[in-house]
Protein backbone atom coordinates (compact mmCIF):
# COMPACT_ATOMS: atom_id res chain seq x y z
CA UNK A 1 0.00 0.00 0.00
CA UNK A 2 2.99 2.28 -0.10
CA UNK A 3 3.43 2.23 -3.88
CA UNK A 4 3.34 5.40 -5.96
CA UNK A 5 0.20 7.15 -7.12
CA UNK A 6 -0.88 6.48 -10.69
CA UNK A 7 0.44 9.41 -12.68
CA UNK A 8 -2.56 10.62 -14.64
CA UNK A 9 -5.81 8.75 -14.73
CA UNK A 10 -7.16 12.24 -14.08
CA UNK A 11 -8.36 14.00 -17.22
CA UNK A 12 -8.67 10.57 -18.84
CA UNK A 13 -11.68 8.40 -19.54
CA UNK A 14 -14.37 7.98 -16.88
CA UNK A 15 -14.33 5.26 -14.27
CA UNK A 16 -17.39 3.54 -12.91
CA UNK A 17 -16.83 4.74 -9.35
CA UNK A 18 -14.80 7.50 -7.74
CA UNK A 19 -14.28 7.10 -4.00
CA UNK A 20 -13.33 10.25 -2.11
CA UNK A 21 -11.41 9.23 0.99
CA UNK A 22 -9.07 6.28 1.54
CA UNK A 23 -9.98 5.63 5.17
CA UNK A 24 -11.71 2.44 6.34
CA UNK A 25 -15.01 3.18 4.57
CA UNK A 26 -13.33 4.16 1.32
CA UNK A 27 -10.98 1.19 1.31
CA UNK A 28 -13.79 -1.26 2.05
CA UNK A 29 -15.91 0.28 -0.70
CA UNK A 30 -13.28 0.42 -3.43
CA UNK A 31 -12.16 -3.17 -2.81
CA UNK A 32 -15.71 -4.51 -2.80
CA UNK A 33 -16.62 -2.49 -5.91
CA UNK A 34 -13.54 -3.74 -7.77
CA UNK A 35 -14.40 -7.31 -6.70
CA UNK A 36 -17.79 -6.76 -8.36
CA UNK A 37 -16.17 -5.71 -11.62
CA UNK A 38 -16.28 -1.91 -11.41
CA UNK A 39 -13.42 0.31 -12.52
CA UNK A 40 -12.55 2.67 -9.67
CA UNK A 41 -10.55 5.73 -8.72
CA UNK A 42 -9.56 6.18 -5.07
CA UNK A 43 -8.63 9.74 -4.05
CA UNK A 44 -7.21 10.91 -0.74
CA UNK A 45 -5.34 13.97 0.50
CA UNK A 46 -2.86 11.87 2.49
CA UNK A 47 0.28 10.35 1.02
CA UNK A 48 -0.69 6.84 2.15
CA UNK A 49 -4.08 5.08 2.36
CA UNK A 50 -5.65 4.39 5.74
CA UNK A 51 -7.33 7.63 6.77
CA UNK A 52 -7.03 8.96 10.29
CA UNK A 53 -7.71 5.63 11.97
CA UNK A 54 -5.12 3.63 10.01
CA UNK A 55 -2.70 6.52 9.62
CA UNK A 56 0.73 5.10 8.78
CA UNK A 57 4.21 6.39 9.57
CA UNK A 58 5.87 8.32 6.78
CA UNK A 59 7.76 6.00 4.46
CA UNK A 60 11.06 7.80 5.17
CA UNK A 61 10.82 6.81 8.86
CA UNK A 62 11.10 3.13 7.92
CA UNK A 63 8.98 2.00 10.85
CA UNK A 64 9.52 -1.70 11.42
CA UNK A 65 6.33 -2.37 13.40
CA UNK A 66 3.62 0.18 12.49
CA UNK A 67 1.00 -2.30 13.65
CA UNK A 68 2.12 -1.67 17.24
CA UNK A 69 0.34 1.70 17.09
CA UNK A 70 -3.00 0.26 15.97
CA UNK A 71 -5.65 -2.21 16.92
CA UNK A 72 -7.45 -3.97 14.10
CA UNK A 73 -4.31 -3.87 11.96
CA UNK A 74 -5.06 -7.28 10.47
CA UNK A 75 -8.23 -5.94 8.86
CA UNK A 76 -6.29 -3.03 7.40
CA UNK A 77 -3.55 -5.31 6.12
CA UNK A 78 -6.19 -7.38 4.36
CA UNK A 79 -7.68 -4.29 2.73
CA UNK A 80 -4.20 -3.21 1.66
CA UNK A 81 -3.40 -6.55 0.10
CA UNK A 82 -6.64 -6.51 -1.87
CA UNK A 83 -5.99 -2.94 -3.01
CA UNK A 84 -2.52 -3.92 -4.24
CA UNK A 85 -4.02 -6.72 -6.33
CA UNK A 86 -6.67 -4.43 -7.83
CA UNK A 87 -4.11 -1.74 -8.63
CA UNK A 88 -1.89 -4.28 -10.37
CA UNK A 89 -4.89 -5.44 -12.40
CA UNK A 90 -5.74 -1.85 -13.35
CA UNK A 91 -9.21 -1.94 -11.81
CA UNK A 92 -8.34 0.64 -9.13
CA UNK A 93 -6.32 3.78 -9.73
CA UNK A 94 -5.00 5.43 -6.59
CA UNK A 95 -4.55 9.19 -6.28
CA UNK A 96 -2.80 9.69 -2.95
CA UNK A 97 -1.84 13.23 -2.01
CA UNK A 98 -4.71 14.64 -4.09
CA UNK A 99 -7.38 16.99 -2.75
CA UNK A 100 -10.87 16.97 -4.28
CA UNK A 101 -11.75 20.64 -4.02
CA UNK A 102 -15.07 20.53 -5.90
CA UNK A 103 -17.47 18.11 -7.56
CA UNK A 104 -19.77 18.99 -10.46
CA UNK A 105 -22.05 17.24 -12.92
CA UNK A 106 -24.52 14.60 -11.86
CA UNK A 107 -25.46 10.92 -11.86
CA UNK A 108 -23.69 9.10 -14.67
CA UNK A 109 -21.41 12.03 -15.47
CA UNK A 110 -19.63 13.32 -12.38
CA UNK A 111 -16.50 15.48 -12.57
CA UNK A 112 -14.19 15.62 -9.56
CA UNK A 113 -11.93 18.67 -9.65
CA UNK A 114 -8.63 17.67 -8.08
CA UNK A 115 -5.44 19.42 -7.02
CA UNK A 116 -2.30 17.56 -6.04
CA UNK A 117 -0.87 17.97 -2.57
CA UNK A 118 2.46 19.59 -3.52
CA UNK A 119 4.25 17.67 -0.75
CA UNK A 120 1.38 18.18 1.66
CA UNK A 121 1.00 21.93 1.14
CA UNK A 122 -2.35 23.42 0.14
CA UNK A 123 -2.89 26.63 -1.76
CA UNK A 124 0.69 26.83 -3.13
CA UNK A 125 1.80 27.73 -6.64
CA UNK A 126 3.42 24.33 -7.19
CA UNK A 127 0.08 22.52 -7.21
CA UNK A 128 -1.43 21.11 -10.40
CA UNK A 129 -5.11 20.69 -11.14
CA UNK A 130 -6.85 17.88 -12.99
CA UNK A 131 -10.24 16.22 -13.34
CA UNK A 132 -11.46 12.70 -12.58
CA UNK A 133 -14.66 11.61 -14.32
CA UNK A 134 -16.94 8.93 -12.91
CA UNK A 135 -20.39 7.46 -13.31
CA UNK A 136 -20.94 7.26 -9.54
CA UNK A 137 -19.33 8.87 -6.50
CA UNK A 138 -18.91 7.65 -2.93
CA UNK A 139 -18.24 10.31 -0.30
CA UNK A 140 -16.10 8.84 2.51
CA UNK A 141 -14.42 12.04 3.66
CA UNK A 142 -14.28 11.18 7.36
CA UNK A 143 -14.38 13.65 10.21
CA UNK A 144 -12.44 16.31 12.06
CA UNK A 145 -12.19 17.18 15.73
CA UNK A 146 -14.53 19.47 17.61
CA UNK A 147 -12.62 22.03 19.65
CA UNK A 148 -14.15 24.10 22.44
CA UNK A 149 -11.85 26.95 23.52
CA UNK A 150 -10.71 27.88 27.01
CA UNK A 151 -8.13 30.34 28.34
CA UNK A 152 -4.67 29.27 27.18
CA UNK A 153 -5.79 26.85 24.47
CA UNK A 154 -3.60 28.63 21.89
CA UNK A 155 -0.37 27.94 23.83
CA UNK A 156 2.26 25.76 22.10
CA UNK A 157 1.93 22.22 23.42
CA UNK A 158 -1.88 22.26 23.34
CA UNK A 159 -2.92 19.89 20.54
CA UNK A 160 -6.05 18.07 19.52
CA UNK A 161 -6.56 14.62 21.00
CA UNK A 162 -6.74 13.17 17.52
CA UNK A 163 -3.79 15.35 16.55
CA UNK A 164 -1.69 13.80 19.30
CA UNK A 165 -2.56 10.37 18.01
CA UNK A 166 -1.72 11.44 14.45
CA UNK A 167 1.69 12.72 15.59
CA UNK A 168 2.39 9.34 17.14
CA UNK A 169 1.10 7.22 14.25
CA UNK A 170 2.50 9.26 11.37
CA UNK A 171 5.60 10.85 12.87
CA UNK A 172 6.45 8.44 15.70
CA UNK A 173 6.73 11.44 18.05
CA UNK A 174 5.02 12.43 21.27
CA UNK A 175 3.50 15.89 21.81
CA UNK A 176 5.33 16.01 25.16
CA UNK A 177 6.73 13.87 27.91
CA UNK A 178 3.97 14.60 30.44
CA UNK A 179 0.64 14.81 28.64
CA UNK A 180 -2.79 15.55 30.12
CA UNK A 181 -5.64 14.18 27.98
CA UNK A 182 -8.96 15.99 28.23
CA UNK A 183 -12.29 16.66 26.56
CA UNK A 184 -15.08 14.18 25.98
CA UNK A 185 -15.73 11.02 24.03
CA UNK A 186 -14.34 7.48 23.69
CA UNK A 187 -11.37 8.74 21.66
CA UNK A 188 -9.78 10.07 24.85
CA UNK A 189 -9.25 6.61 26.33
CA UNK A 190 -7.63 5.31 23.14
CA UNK A 191 -5.38 8.37 22.84
CA UNK A 192 -4.28 8.21 26.47
CA UNK A 193 -3.53 4.50 26.21
CA UNK A 194 -1.51 4.99 23.02
CA UNK A 195 0.53 7.83 24.52
CA UNK A 196 1.21 5.85 27.68
CA UNK A 197 2.21 2.76 25.69
CA UNK A 198 4.65 4.93 23.72
CA UNK A 199 6.39 6.16 26.86
CA UNK A 200 4.60 9.38 27.78
CA UNK A 201 3.56 10.04 31.36
CA UNK A 202 -0.19 10.66 31.38
CA UNK A 203 -1.07 12.06 34.81
CA UNK A 204 -4.76 12.50 34.07
CA UNK A 205 -7.59 11.84 31.65
CA UNK A 206 -10.32 14.45 32.25
CA UNK A 207 -13.67 13.41 30.76
CA UNK A 208 -16.30 16.17 30.89
CA UNK A 209 -19.16 13.69 30.61
CA UNK A 210 -19.38 10.29 32.25
CA UNK A 211 -19.75 6.63 31.43
CA UNK A 212 -22.47 5.65 33.89
CA UNK A 213 -25.17 6.84 31.50
CA UNK A 214 -24.36 4.03 29.09
CA UNK A 215 -26.00 1.62 31.52
CA UNK A 216 -29.36 3.23 30.79
CA UNK A 217 -29.35 1.47 27.41
CA UNK A 218 -28.67 -2.14 28.41
CA UNK A 219 -30.11 -3.57 25.20
CA UNK A 220 -27.81 -1.43 23.06
CA UNK A 221 -24.82 -2.49 25.16
CA UNK A 222 -25.82 -6.15 25.03
CA UNK A 223 -26.08 -5.96 21.24
CA UNK A 224 -22.51 -4.63 20.97
CA UNK A 225 -20.32 -6.77 23.23
CA UNK A 226 -17.27 -5.95 21.11
CA UNK A 227 -17.53 -2.31 22.14
CA UNK A 228 -17.54 -3.29 25.80
CA UNK A 229 -14.46 -5.45 25.27
CA UNK A 230 -12.70 -2.61 23.45
CA UNK A 231 -13.48 -0.16 26.25
CA UNK A 232 -12.32 -2.62 28.88
CA UNK A 233 -9.06 -3.14 26.99
CA UNK A 234 -8.35 0.59 26.96
CA UNK A 235 -9.20 0.84 30.65
CA UNK A 236 -6.86 -2.06 31.45
CA UNK A 237 -4.00 -0.39 29.59
CA UNK A 238 -4.56 2.85 31.50
CA UNK A 239 -4.67 0.97 34.78
CA UNK A 240 -1.42 -0.79 33.92
CA UNK A 241 0.26 2.58 33.34
CA UNK A 242 -1.23 4.11 36.50
CA UNK A 243 -3.29 6.70 34.58
CA UNK A 244 -6.03 8.44 36.58
CA UNK A 245 -9.38 8.91 34.84
CA UNK A 246 -11.68 11.60 36.24
CA UNK A 247 -15.19 11.87 34.85
CA UNK A 248 -17.29 15.04 35.10
CA UNK A 249 -14.02 16.99 34.92
CA UNK A 250 -12.67 19.43 32.38
CA UNK A 251 -9.57 21.46 31.65
CA UNK A 252 -10.82 25.03 32.04
CA UNK A 253 -7.47 26.81 31.57
CA UNK A 254 -3.93 26.17 30.37
CA UNK A 255 -0.96 28.06 31.77
CA UNK A 256 2.54 28.83 30.56
CA UNK A 257 4.76 31.39 28.87
CA UNK A 258 6.40 29.95 25.77
CA UNK A 259 4.66 26.60 26.16
CA UNK A 260 1.98 25.00 28.28
CA UNK A 261 3.37 24.24 31.73
CA UNK A 262 0.23 23.31 33.65
CA UNK A 263 -3.55 23.11 33.33
CA UNK A 264 -6.41 23.85 35.68
CA UNK A 265 -8.88 21.01 35.97
CA UNK A 266 -12.29 21.53 37.57
CA UNK A 267 -15.22 19.32 38.33
CA UNK A 268 -18.23 20.15 36.15
CA UNK A 269 -21.95 19.56 36.55
CA UNK A 270 -24.14 17.76 34.04
CA UNK A 271 -24.30 20.92 31.94
CA UNK A 272 -20.47 21.20 32.02
CA UNK A 273 -20.48 24.25 34.29
CA UNK A 274 -17.38 24.37 36.51
CA UNK A 275 -18.13 23.79 40.20
CA UNK A 276 -16.51 26.51 42.35
CA UNK A 277 -13.84 25.27 44.73
CA UNK A 278 -13.04 22.10 42.78
CA UNK A 279 -10.17 23.53 40.71
CA UNK A 280 -6.78 21.84 40.87
CA UNK A 281 -3.58 22.54 38.95
CA UNK A 282 -1.82 19.71 37.11
CA UNK A 283 1.72 20.13 35.79
CA UNK A 284 2.33 19.02 32.19
CA UNK A 285 4.25 19.95 29.08
CA UNK A 286 1.48 19.02 26.64
CA UNK A 287 -2.29 18.85 26.59
CA UNK A 288 -4.22 16.65 24.15
CA UNK A 289 -7.80 17.89 24.10
CA UNK A 290 -10.84 17.17 21.97
CA UNK A 291 -14.60 17.15 22.42
CA UNK A 292 -15.64 14.55 19.91
CA UNK A 293 -15.61 14.40 16.12
CA UNK A 294 -17.67 16.17 13.46
CA UNK A 295 -18.51 14.69 10.04
CA UNK A 296 -16.67 16.42 7.19
CA UNK A 297 -19.43 17.35 4.78
CA UNK A 298 -18.32 20.27 2.60
CA UNK A 299 -18.29 18.47 -0.75
CA UNK A 300 -21.59 16.67 -0.21
CA UNK A 301 -23.41 19.73 1.12
CA UNK A 302 -22.29 21.82 -1.83
CA UNK A 303 -24.05 19.25 -4.03
CA UNK A 304 -27.26 19.65 -2.04
CA UNK A 305 -27.23 16.46 0.06
CA UNK A 306 -29.75 16.26 2.86
CA UNK A 307 -28.60 15.91 6.45
CA UNK A 308 -29.89 14.49 9.71
CA UNK A 309 -29.36 15.79 13.22
CA UNK A 310 -27.19 13.67 15.51
CA UNK A 311 -27.80 13.39 19.27
CA UNK A 312 -24.71 15.50 20.04
CA UNK A 313 -25.98 18.52 18.13
CA UNK A 314 -23.95 17.95 14.96
CA UNK A 315 -25.17 16.93 11.51
CA UNK A 316 -24.44 14.00 9.23
CA UNK A 317 -25.44 13.03 5.73
CA UNK A 318 -28.82 11.37 5.46
CA UNK A 319 -28.58 8.01 3.70
CA UNK A 320 -30.99 5.19 2.99
CA UNK A 321 -30.56 1.49 3.72
CA UNK A 322 -28.13 1.19 0.78
CA UNK A 323 -26.01 4.23 1.73
CA UNK A 324 -27.53 6.42 -1.01
CA UNK A 325 -27.67 10.13 -0.22
CA UNK A 326 -30.55 12.34 -1.26
CA UNK A 327 -28.62 13.27 -4.45
CA UNK A 328 -28.95 10.81 -7.32
CA UNK A 329 -25.70 9.04 -8.12
CA UNK A 330 -23.98 9.96 -4.85
CA UNK A 331 -23.44 7.52 -1.98
CA UNK A 332 -21.84 8.09 1.44
CA UNK A 333 -20.22 5.84 4.04
CA UNK A 334 -18.25 6.11 7.25
CA UNK A 335 -18.09 9.13 9.52
CA UNK A 336 -19.88 11.35 6.98
CA UNK A 337 -23.09 9.51 7.93
CA UNK A 338 -22.42 9.86 11.67
CA UNK A 339 -19.47 9.16 13.94
CA UNK A 340 -19.50 5.44 14.59
CA UNK A 341 -16.00 3.99 14.50
CA UNK A 342 -14.01 1.79 12.18
CA UNK A 343 -16.27 -1.28 12.34
CA UNK A 344 -19.31 0.67 11.20
CA UNK A 345 -17.29 2.43 8.49
CA UNK A 346 -16.12 -0.88 7.02
CA UNK A 347 -19.66 -2.22 6.90
CA UNK A 348 -21.09 0.91 5.31
CA UNK A 349 -18.37 1.00 2.68
CA UNK A 350 -19.08 -2.57 1.62
CA UNK A 351 -22.85 -2.05 1.57
CA UNK A 352 -22.42 1.06 -0.56
CA UNK A 353 -20.27 -0.85 -3.05
CA UNK A 354 -22.98 -3.47 -3.59
CA UNK A 355 -25.60 -0.76 -4.06
CA UNK A 356 -23.44 1.16 -6.54
CA UNK A 357 -22.65 -1.97 -8.52
CA UNK A 358 -26.36 -2.79 -8.79
CA UNK A 359 -27.16 0.77 -9.89
CA UNK A 360 -24.51 0.50 -12.62
CA UNK A 361 -25.85 -2.80 -13.87
CA UNK A 362 -23.61 -5.15 -11.91
CA UNK A 363 -25.96 -6.99 -9.53
CA UNK A 364 -24.66 -8.86 -6.53
CA UNK A 365 -23.44 -12.38 -7.31
CA UNK A 366 -25.47 -15.37 -6.27
CA UNK A 367 -25.13 -16.23 -2.61
CA UNK A 368 -24.40 -12.71 -1.42
CA UNK A 369 -27.86 -11.94 -0.05
CA UNK A 370 -27.10 -13.59 3.27
CA UNK A 371 -23.96 -11.53 3.73
CA UNK A 372 -25.79 -8.31 2.85
CA UNK A 373 -28.50 -9.08 5.39
CA UNK A 374 -25.88 -9.82 8.05
CA UNK A 375 -24.04 -6.58 7.26
CA UNK A 376 -27.28 -4.61 7.51
CA UNK A 377 -28.07 -6.11 10.92
CA UNK A 378 -24.58 -5.31 12.20
CA UNK A 379 -24.84 -1.79 10.85
CA UNK A 380 -28.09 -1.28 12.76
CA UNK A 381 -26.54 -2.44 16.04
CA UNK A 382 -23.42 -0.32 15.60
CA UNK A 383 -25.42 2.74 14.53
CA UNK A 384 -27.52 2.46 17.68
CA UNK A 385 -24.33 2.38 19.76
CA UNK A 386 -22.96 5.36 17.83
CA UNK A 387 -26.08 7.38 18.63
CA UNK A 388 -25.73 6.37 22.28
CA UNK A 389 -22.13 7.64 22.32
CA UNK A 390 -23.17 10.92 20.72
CA UNK A 391 -25.94 11.37 23.27
CA UNK A 392 -23.76 10.60 26.29
CA UNK A 393 -20.88 12.88 25.20
CA UNK A 394 -22.92 15.80 23.87
CA UNK A 395 -21.26 19.09 24.89
CA UNK A 396 -23.14 20.72 27.76
CA UNK A 397 -24.18 24.37 27.41
CA UNK A 398 -22.22 25.30 30.53
CA UNK A 399 -18.84 25.05 28.75
CA UNK A 400 -19.19 28.74 27.84
CA UNK A 401 -18.51 29.49 31.53
CA UNK A 402 -14.91 28.37 30.90
CA UNK A 403 -14.39 31.46 28.73
CA UNK A 404 -13.20 34.87 29.83
CA UNK A 405 -13.96 37.87 27.65
CA UNK A 406 -10.37 37.88 26.42
CA UNK A 407 -10.27 34.20 25.45
CA UNK A 408 -9.57 33.85 21.75
CA UNK A 409 -12.29 31.83 20.06
CA UNK A 410 -11.12 32.27 16.46
CA UNK A 411 -7.37 31.95 16.63
CA UNK A 412 -6.80 32.72 12.93
CA UNK A 413 -8.43 36.15 13.15
CA UNK A 414 -7.80 36.64 16.90
CA UNK A 415 -11.50 37.13 17.67
CA UNK A 416 -12.27 36.88 21.38
CA UNK A 417 -15.25 35.44 23.21
CA UNK A 418 -16.07 38.98 24.30
CA UNK A 419 -16.31 40.13 20.68
CA UNK A 420 -18.59 37.20 19.78
CA UNK A 421 -20.82 37.86 22.80
CA UNK A 422 -21.05 41.53 21.89
CA UNK A 423 -22.14 40.57 18.36
CA UNK A 424 -24.83 38.30 19.80
CA UNK A 425 -26.03 40.30 22.81
CA UNK A 426 -25.63 43.88 21.58
CA UNK A 427 -25.75 43.67 17.80
CA UNK A 428 -28.42 40.99 17.45
CA UNK A 429 -26.43 38.28 15.69
CA UNK A 430 -28.33 35.03 16.00
CA UNK A 431 -26.36 32.67 13.80
CA UNK A 432 -22.85 31.76 12.76
CA UNK A 433 -22.93 33.66 9.47
CA UNK A 434 -23.97 36.95 11.07
CA UNK A 435 -21.34 36.63 13.78
CA UNK A 436 -18.78 35.95 11.06
CA UNK A 437 -19.75 39.10 9.15
CA UNK A 438 -19.60 41.24 12.28
CA UNK A 439 -16.41 39.87 13.83
CA UNK A 440 -14.46 38.02 11.07
CA UNK A 441 -14.61 34.83 13.16
CA UNK A 442 -14.13 31.95 10.75
CA UNK A 443 -12.58 33.99 7.93
CA UNK A 444 -9.04 32.73 8.51
CA UNK A 445 -6.98 29.92 7.02
CA UNK A 446 -9.04 27.12 8.58
CA UNK A 447 -12.30 28.67 7.30
CA UNK A 448 -14.06 28.01 10.58
CA UNK A 449 -13.14 24.35 10.93
CA UNK A 450 -11.51 25.03 14.31
CA UNK A 451 -13.68 27.83 15.67
CA UNK A 452 -16.97 27.14 13.90
CA UNK A 453 -18.51 24.86 16.56
CA UNK A 454 -17.63 27.25 19.37
CA UNK A 455 -18.84 30.36 17.54
CA UNK A 456 -22.08 28.66 16.50
CA UNK A 457 -22.78 27.51 20.05
CA UNK A 458 -22.03 30.97 21.46
CA UNK A 459 -24.59 32.25 18.95
CA UNK A 460 -27.16 29.81 20.31
CA UNK A 461 -26.97 27.15 17.60
CA UNK A 462 -25.54 23.69 17.17
CA UNK A 463 -22.45 22.50 15.34
CA UNK A 464 -22.32 24.05 11.86
CA UNK A 465 -22.40 22.09 8.64
CA UNK A 466 -22.21 24.91 6.13
CA UNK A 467 -21.38 24.66 2.44
CA UNK A 468 -18.18 25.91 0.82
CA UNK A 469 -17.68 26.25 -2.95
CA UNK A 470 -14.08 25.12 -2.42
CA UNK A 471 -13.41 22.39 0.12
CA UNK A 472 -9.72 23.32 0.51
CA UNK A 473 -7.37 26.18 -0.48
CA UNK A 474 -6.69 26.15 -4.23
CA UNK A 475 -4.19 28.31 -6.18
CA UNK A 476 -5.71 30.86 -8.57
CA UNK A 477 -3.83 29.26 -11.45
CA UNK A 478 -5.65 25.98 -10.87
CA UNK A 479 -9.01 27.74 -10.74
CA UNK A 480 -8.29 29.66 -13.93
CA UNK A 481 -7.27 26.51 -15.77
CA UNK A 482 -10.32 24.48 -14.72
CA UNK A 483 -13.04 25.72 -17.06
CA UNK A 484 -15.37 22.96 -15.99
CA UNK A 485 -15.38 23.91 -12.32
CA UNK A 486 -18.61 25.33 -10.90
Amino acid sequence: MTGPTEPAAADGGPVDLAVIGAGPAGLAAVNAAADLGLSCALLDAAALPGGQFYRQPATALRASRPQALHHGWRAFAGLGARLTVHRAAGTVRLFAGHHVWSVSGGAGAWELHVVDGADGRQGTDGQQGSTVRARAVLCATGAHERQLPFPGWTLPGVVGAGGAQAMLKAGLVLPGRRVVVAGSGPLLMAVAASLADAGAAVPLVAEASGYAGYARRPRTLAANPGKLVEGAAHAARLLRHGVTVRTRSAVVAAHGEDRVEAVTVARVDHDWRPLPGTERRVACDALAVGHGLLPQLELALELGCGVRALPDGSQALSVDAEQRTTVDGLWAAGETTGIGGVGLALIEGELAAFSIAAALGRPAPAGSRGRLRALARRRGRLRAFADLMAERHRPGPGWVDWLSSGTEVCRCEEVTAGAVREAVDDLGAGDLRTVKLLTRAGMGWCQGRMCGPAVARLAGGGDPAGTRPLSCPVPMGVLAADDGAP
